[in-house]
């Protein structure tokens, strides 16, 4: 028994008329109806005639499953048409299939005729009686796509009147002896004169559009009519898109511009060239210019009113192009005139109650309203439009637009910053505490934790997989940065172990990177029923040009049903996919794994820079380029900085710019040009946000630089202010992680100031903080702080200071860079010759080996204080062994070093500037 179930009955909608029971049936939709009888014919066959193989069979079901698929677009195409399109089967059976056809359309001469074919095709739904099926014997399943589309024709003809017939009988005598060759008719333009001026103002914006050179893809002209306001979406129009010169196509490196002129482009054609440009603005909105795609919208939108995607298109232009104005006057465009009727969240229309306001409209124009203002740093009104949005989704029992919109609350206290001033724009500290309602005001991470774990059941209740995954990644980024507490404050409680987890980081990250496994389960197979499968239409013209296949085919239509088929997993699955890897890379980065760090960003870089946003693959370069500069030095690291300027769009280089001033300043402070250096800490200050609560990644990374700026000119001081700063305002944002940073600095100003006393505290709290995180390369550069403050001490602490160093040592030359490696070398070096029971004499390759290791590493890493300090040593220990040659030249590198600190001219800090 072969089953028939093309694509299940998912596209139902599309090709059976868009939701209602009966649509318009036309002689195109007779002549599908008695290809799906060639198809599977109620015979005995395994393989019916004319077929010779069961991929011969399969070619006809392909073709039929995309026919029907389009049977709803704006123009039917011709019989003509048809049976040349009936060639992509076979070209030795096409004369078969071309007389049959029309034999079978010339017997449909009355209404007994039509009663009569439609009960002969009846038959290939109905199974035999019983339920006795032979292995060879074939039937269509009723529910799969090709299933309801011969019920819905069935139907539609139940329901015509023996008017309606005897206009269908008309249609088909036309439809069999018409002109092969299609053209509008002429009353469908009004005058001449109107013809004449749009001709004019097309060839105009096409001359206009040519000379943009970035302009890919671009629509370089549209004729056509508009779509009627009374017009609903879906439904089968005579009217549609002729375009003038068609579209330019981008594929990778190829290119390939079509010139056939008066070209008909479908609703899906024209949404796939949408769809296209979406994924272009995400990926690269440089690729898209503002101006020009904007025209090409603009004119689009003047002739079909009625597709509500152009508008949307236009918000998404202006969002990535941070034109906020224009962005939010698209958008409440959008929503004034569309939201509501497509369905926003699942693939079902919004019902209409008795007022006639459609339900789960106003939620997700306060949802898309409040990203908005999120993308653009206006925290306060984007949670205010949220938090509505939470309210307006209850109310309506809209759990699909709640389920979102918790998430957004997540993401933007998650990019904001949770200071507890959130706590009352989120709602009352006690409505999102325990479920009693009875704990104490919980704190702002407590809050978030809830709204994760919420959101996070609501998406796997609903079964929207794609918002799972990443709310899976933003549980993943909570477990990271927080530690879990309680929420009750009465009662029996559990041990509480408050520290952070990596297992649950490890397992959210596992859960979310199942999405590409999860696929095609569940709801997020209709992805493909939005119009994205559509895409693969402008993709597959480029492809078949460099295969040299064009030739074979008579149009669009059949290279796009055979010789390119669209990829089954849509970008934004990918692009979870890929973010799962990302944040793999910042997890072993906490925790202290260089090389899973690199390992798991050139995954990225590698797997999924085809789908990648340009600010996610500029963070996987970032992560990469650091990687060398910490363990390669310099050089290296700004060939690659170079590279990855070339990769990535001028307009998303943000990250790129940040980790060149970065690597700038670390080189200089390293290089003791302290003036260049001040002036990059300068230029950092000023990228971040004047706004609280935003860009606190940066504003803290600006205030840790222009410490350590102050600690080197020995402005202790002032260094210890910045820093103090810091930590209160890392506090009052729940930074914990930051704060082990920043307390490690003040430790390390007290110890350069001669306060070590002072010192240790610091360096104890930032080593606890470091154990509740699991920061373990962090840890043991606080455990080597704390060993340098305890030399500084006096002779008395190098017994318990050496053991401290060799307890650290696995994971610093494990996975520390160049600079950790050397301080913990030298500090090993210290503490023998501070230990009053160790004699040099009897064994100095426990001293010169770890000195000389130390001063190779700050040679590549150009750290010349470091460098002086460590050769200053191997002349001290040389100098005792009584080694006069080797003394001489260790104090001959000594003295170079020092003189490079204390004087360089400002060729050498162009020469920085010039990276």
């Amino acid at each position: 028994m072969s089953l028939f179930s093309l694509g299940g009955g998912q596209g139902s909608r599309e090709s059976g008329g868009g939701g209602a029971a009966v649509y318009d049936l036309t002689p195109h939709k007779i002549a599908l109806c008695q290809l799906i009888h060639v198809f599977a014919p109620p015979a005995q066959n395994l393989l019916p005639f004319p077929f010779q193989s069961v991929s011969h069979h399969n070619r006809l079901g392909l073709l039929l499953f995309s026919l029907t698929r389009s049977c709803e677009d704006y123009l039917e195409p011709p019989l003509e048409e048809l049976l040349n399109q009936l060639k992509a089967i076979d070209v030795t059976v096409h004369d078969w299939f071309r007389d049959h056809l029309t034999t079978e359309l010339d017997t449909l001469t009355s209404a007994d005729d039509l009663f009569n074919f439609f009960d002969k095709v009846q038959t290939v739904l109905v199974a035999p009686e019983g339920g006795n099926l032979d292995g060879d014997q074939i039937f269509l399943d009723p529910s799969s796509h090709l299933g309801i589309f011969l019920r819905c024709c069935i139907l539609a003809f139940n329901s015509l009147s023996f008017e309606g017939i005897c206009h269908l009988l008309a249609k088909i005598g036309t439809y069999c002896t018409a002109n092969f060759a299609y053209e509008l008719a002429e009353e469908e333009f009004n005058t001449d004169h109107e013809m004449l001026e749009m001709h004019m103002q097309m060839e105009g914006m096409q001359r206009e559009l040519t000379d943009d050179e970035e302009m890919e893809p671009s629509i370089l002209a549209i004729y056509g009519q508009g779509f009627g306001p009374e017009t609903p979406m879906g439904e089968s129009s005579s009217s549609g898109f002729r375009m003038h010169s068609a579209f330019r196509y981008h594929g990778g490196n190829n290119q390939r511009e079509e010139h056939n002129l008066d070209i008909l482009r479908s609703r899906w054609q024209i949404e796939g060239y949408l769809n296209e440009q979406a994924d272009l603005l995400e990926k690269n909105s440089s690729s898209v210019p503002l101006n020009s795609f904007n025209a090409a919208l603009s004119h689009i939108q003047k002739l079909a009113p009625n597709l509500h995607r152009v508008q949307y298109l236009q918000y998404l232009n202006a969002l990535y192009h941070d034109d906020f104005v224009s962005a939010a006057d698209s958008l409440h465009h959008y929503f004034d005139y569309s939201a509501g009727k497509d369905g926003l969240f699942n693939r079902i229309s919004p019902q209409v109650p008795q007022s006639g306001i459609i339900l789960g409209r106003y939620e997700a124009a306060l949802l898309s309203l409040g990203t908005l203002h999120s993308r653009f740093g206006h925290s306060k009104t984007a949670l205010d439009a949220l938090t509505e949005a939470v309210c307006f989704s209850q109310r309506n029992n809209d759990d699909a637009c709640l389920t979102y919109t918790l998430a957004a609350i997540c993401n933007l206290l998650f990019e904001t910053g949770t200071s507890r001033h959130s706590i009352g724009v989120i709602g009352s500290p006690h409505s999102l505490g325990t479920s009693t309602g009875m704990g104490t005001p919980s704190s702002t991470q407590q809050l978030l934790l809830v709204l994760l774990k919420r959101s996070l059941k609501r998406a796997d209740s609903l079964k929207l997989t794609s918002l799972l995954a990443h709310n899976r990644l933003t549980l993943a980024k909570f477990d990271l940065k927080h530690v879990k507490r309680p929420l009750l404050s009465f009662g029996p409680k559990a041990s509480t172990n408050l520290k952070t987890c990596p297992i649950d980081v490890c397992r959210e990250l596992r859960l979310s990177g199942r999405v590409l496994t999860d696929f095609g389960s569940d709801n997020i197979s209709l992805l493909n029923d939005s119009g994205t499968f559509s895409t693969s239409w402008l993709k597959n013209l480029a492809a078949v040009d460099n295969n040299n296949m064009w030739g074979l085919c008579r149009n669009d239509y059949d290279v796009f049903n055979w010789y390119v088929q669209p990829s089954p997993i849509p970008a934004s699955v990918l692009q979870l996919a890929g973010s799962s890897y990302l944040l793999r890379s910042t997890s072993w980065e906490h925790y202290g794994s260089a090389p899973l760090v690199r390992a798991n960003a050139l995954v990225y870089a590698t797997c999924f820079a085809d789908v990648a946003s340009s600010s996610e693959l500029s963070l996987a370069y970032v992560k990469l380029i650091q990687h060398l500069a910490v363990f390669n030095g310099y050089t290296e690291a700004f060939s690659a900085l170079k590279f990855a300027e070339e990769k990535v769009p001028s307009t998303s280089k943000f990250q790129i710019s940040l980790l060149k001033l970065q690597l700038l300043h670390d080189r200089a402070l390293h290089r003791g040009h302290l003036k260049l250096a001040q002036s990059i800490c300068d230029e950092l200050g000023v990228l971040a946000s004047s706004g609280n609560g935003v860009d606190m990644d940066l504003k803290t990374e600006a205030g840790l630089r222009q410490a350590r700026t102050l600690l080197a000119s020995n402005q202790f001081g002032q260094a210890e202010t910045v820093a103090s700063d810091l930590f209160c305002t890392c506090y009052k944002y729940n930074m914990q992680v930051e704060n082990a940073t920043v307390l490690l600095l003040l430790a390390e100003i007290q110890k350069k100031s001669g306060n070590a006393v002072l010192g240790l505290p610091y360096a104890l709290a930032s080593l606890s903080f470091c154990k509740a995180f699991n920061l373990d390369l962090l840890e043991a550069c606080a455990a080597l702080t704390i060993v340098e403050l305890w030399l500084v001490l006096g002779p008395g602490h190098a017994k318990r200071a050496s053991s401290l160093v060799h307890r650290s040592l696995p994971m610093i030359l494990g996975h520390g860079g160049l600079e950790l490696r050397a301080r913990a070398n030298i500090a090993l070096a210290k503490c023998y010759l501070s230990d009053p029971t160790f004699s040099i004499s009897v064994d100095p390759s426990c001293v010169l080996d770890p000195l000389c290791q130390a001063a190779e590493e700050l040679q590549i890493l150009e750290y010349n204080e470091m460098a002086a300090e460590a050769f200053y040593l191997i002349a001290m220990v040389y100098n005792n062994l009584g080694m006069a040659d080797e003394r001489e030249q260790a104090a001959a590198s000594f003295r170079d070093y020092v003189f490079a600190l204390e004087k360089h001219n400002e060729a050498e800090d162009e020469e920085l500037m010039s990276y």
